[in-house]
């Protein structure tokens, strides 16, 4: 900017001394142009742009022309004054901190949330003071209004662990069970009971009938504990719905074994995530795409997608291992793949050639 400034003087002393050598009509005559040209000008332009050195040029130029002329200038000396106003803020301006104190770090705020997230049972000065360890010194009143922002309760009276969170934790000594139904092509209705061992995401497809009892629910209970054999054991928890064909007797089967019995809220399959997940996926890879004429059909379907479940099918739990059969060794990628059918068609394996 500086150096624009002593550009446009130089060229006006160049220019003023060009206009020594010229007579006074031709200056008089040019000066009647300038002005003619610059009225048009006015008419179409609202307001000229002018830089910084153009501002402080007509500031200086305009201290030498007469008063009565000064008034005619796009630069009035109000904005002559406003100009020079503007210099000496710029010049004395200091970095000024605003009232109150500095905002939190977003790194810290999600740091606290986080925290909160994982510890239902700490408060506000308890985050404070795990913050504290991690070298970032941050008040209990900020942490304080940072929960209560994002609507959760600082002081530790927040509720316990959702259903999400106890699955993840108990996730090793969790079976689960429920009911899957088909309507047959002749709109009769087929029960099966399936069980899934929540650590490993191994199925247990059981009986099939169209009319489930609880004397039937209590012998597939029998059947599975007889399945998984040596596995019983780390079944600490049971969880299941409200269904009326879970009775006591039921319940009685696997209590025996030392396993605690859980019931999932009302209308809530969340609470039981993980059976409800297989039978959507059932549901949209194979009973959906198939027509069931009778329960020895139904049976056999859902004994090749237990078996393909089980040994094939890919889980990101599982680090995309299938729950019986782990990740084989990197091949060549130039190995041959092939494909098997599973089902007519309906479902696709593919495994590279030996």
């Amino acid at each position: 900017m500086a150096l624009r400034l002593l550009y446009l003087t130089f060229l006006k002393i160049l220019g003023w001394m060009a206009l020594l050598a010229r007579s006074k009509a031709s200056k008089n005559a040019e000066i009647l142009v300038l002005r003619h040209q610059l009225a048009v000008l006015r008419r179409q332009v609202g307001r000229p742009q002018s830089s910084w050195a153009d501002r402080a040029m007509i500031a200086a130029l305009a201290q030498l022309l007469p008063k009565a002329l000064r008034g005619h200038r796009f630069v009035t000396p109000g904005t002559l004054l406003r100009w020079h106003t503007d210099l000496i803020k710029r010049r004395w301006t200091y970095k000024r901190q605003g009232p109150g104190r500095p905002p939190t770090r977003p790194s810290v705020r999600e740091l606290v949330l986080r925290m909160a997230a994982d510890n239902p049972h700490w408060g506000y000065r308890r985050i404070a003071g795990e913050l504290a360890g991690l070298g970032r010194s941050v008040g209990a009143s900020t942490v304080w209004a940072i929960l209560n922002r994002a609507g959760i309760d600082p002081a530790p009276r927040r509720s316990g662990p959702t259903w999400a969170q106890f699955l993840r934790n108990q996730a090793s000594g969790i079976l689960t069970v429920d009911f899957v139904h088909v309507d047959t092509v002749l709109l009769r209705r087929v029960y099966r009971m399936v069980a899934m061992e929540s650590s490993t995401r191994r199925v247990h497809l059981l009986g099939v009938t169209a009319h489930p009892t609880s004397s039937w629910a209590v012998q597939q209970a029998r059947i599975l504990l007889m399945a998984m054999d040596d596995r019983v054991g780390h079944a600490r928890f049971l969880i299941r719905d409200r269904d009326s064909k879970f009775t006591d007797a039921f319940d009685a089967v696997f209590a025996s074994e030392g396993t605690q019995v859980l019931l999932t809220p009302v209308r809530a399959p969340r609470a039981n995530a993980y059976i409800e997940h297989w039978i959507g996926g059932c549901r949209r890879e194979l009973l959906d795409r198939d027509l069931i004429v009778n329960e020895r059909q139904l049976r056999s379907i859902l004994a090749a997608y237990e078996t393909h479940f089980n040994t094939h099918r890919p889980h990101r739990t599982l680090r995309q291992e299938a729950p019986l059969r782990p990740l084989p060794d990197p091949g060549d990628p130039d190995d041959r793949v092939v494909r098997r059918d599973l089902l007519g068609g309906a479902i696709h394996e593919y495994a590279q050639v030996a």
